[in-house]
């Protein structure tokens, strides 16, 4: 399989980048399209759909394709992946039924692929997208490889989308199913946030809506904790500085804790949602950044899945969180380029509001303020 990247700050760019990528006979089949929400996301789509080009899109944070993250632009990985070999999803879940519809695109996915592996990608802040993992898991058993990240906005915490050749939704899922007999895809995530602080329990939540810890509201203890001023909602920052700064770790039985930040507070009571479940009763700890050898962490991780699982690699996708670029700044290039690196492929990559794999553990995770790392290669 042949994968090219191209990136471009207009539509024009994309189509002037896209026809010189196919200069040479290259005839790609698929598009993993990565952009702002700044972007003509209607004239992309256009442009690839009549090269022929099938679409799984989502908007960003950043997005990037070497180890420069750019911002307010489109990046693209373009692949000639046999068509046979994947299918393009698409559903709405508006009913916050977010595991039935995952369920219900694995089952028609099964029609086609006798081992299906899935990258996906959710929108909207409130959605629990532990639950889209459960509902692939449901109907495809728990070793599924399911990887994706939750789209962004430009850090602006109000409307993020996801989209295909013809569908957009600002409350659903773009899947791009693949059949694992003939695309062996294999995927790494890796964190590195410090936990502080003593154990705290979680007094009452309702799936990710976390209400209060230790009998406190999640804000009021999340402010104290951080040393919060102006904690209204007038204060438009808030929410990245909760996010990025002082996310709660769930703490679990077996394997690492991940990361729950709040991402919308509800203001009536000062609790918060969070992206991924916060059972009742469970035990979490704030957070501090990491130190700057954590890209060394995520670089030898990415490493190591080369040499035990994945010799050799097709094209790379990395799904990183938004925050991780914030606390990390212009090192995060380092990070990139040396995932880059590793397999030196065409890659693309986005900043995210959460990201979504396998964790240490063994199991399907909801993940914040990590980076994950995926690679694909046709057999």
């Amino acid at each position: 399989m042949q994968s090219k990247s191209i990136k471009g700050r207009s539509a024009e760019d994309i189509q002037n980048a896209l026809l010189q990528s196919m200069a040479d006979g290259f005839k790609p089949t698929l598009a993993i399209v990565f952009l702002s929400v700044s972007q003509d996301r209607k004239a992309v789509r256009d442009i690839l759909d009549k090269a022929g080009i099938r679409i799984f899109g989502a908007t960003t944070n950043g997005e990037f394709i070497d180890e420069n993250p750019d911002k307010f632009s489109t990046a693209i990985l373009l692949l000639d992946m046999d068509p046979g070999h994947f299918r393009i999803l698409f559903s709405e879940y508006r009913e916050k039924n977010y595991r039935e519809v995952a369920r219900a695109l694995a089952a028609e996915t099964k029609r086609f692929f006798h081992k299906p592996a899935f990258l996906i990608s959710g929108t909207h802040l409130e959605t629990d997208a532990e639950q889209l993992l459960l509902g692939f898991e449901d109907e495809v058993g728990k070793e599924v490889n399911v990887f994706g990240g939750m789209a962004g906005d430009d850090y602006t915490f109000s409307d993020q989308f996801v989209f295909t050749s013809d569908r957009e939704t600002g409350k659903g899922m773009v899947v791009l199913a693949l059949d694992e007999d003939k695309i062996k895809i294999r995927g790494r995530a890796t964190c590195g946030w410090k936990a502080v602080g003593t154990e705290k329990t979680v007094t009452r939540s309702e799936g990710n809506h976390v209400f209060t810890v230790d009998d406190v509201p999640v804000l009021d203890l999340t402010s104290k904790y951080g040393g919060l001023e102006n904690v209204t909602p007038e204060n438009k920052d808030l929410l990245l500085e909760i996010a990025a700064n002082l996310p709660l770790q769930l703490q679990r039985p077996v394997g690492d804790p991940v990361m729950r930040p709040g991402l919308v507070v509800d203001w009536k009571d000062r609790s918060f949602y969070c992206s991924g479940s916060v059972p009742q009763g469970s035990k979490v700890r704030f957070s501090v950044p990491p130190d700057f050898d954590v890209m060394e962490k995520v670089i030898r991780g990415v490493q190591e899945l080369k040499q035990t699982q994945m010799p050799e690699a097709d094209a790379v996708v990395v799904f990183s969180c938004a925050g991780r670029i914030l606390s990390l700044g212009p090192l995060m290039n380092q990070e990139i380029e040396g995932v880059k690196k590793v397999w030196n492929v065409p890659m693309v990559g986005m900043f995210s509001n959460a990201e979504l794999a396998r964790a240490t553990g063994g199991n399907l995770e909801m993940h914040n303020l990590t980076t994950c790392v995926v690679a694909l290669k046709e057999k």
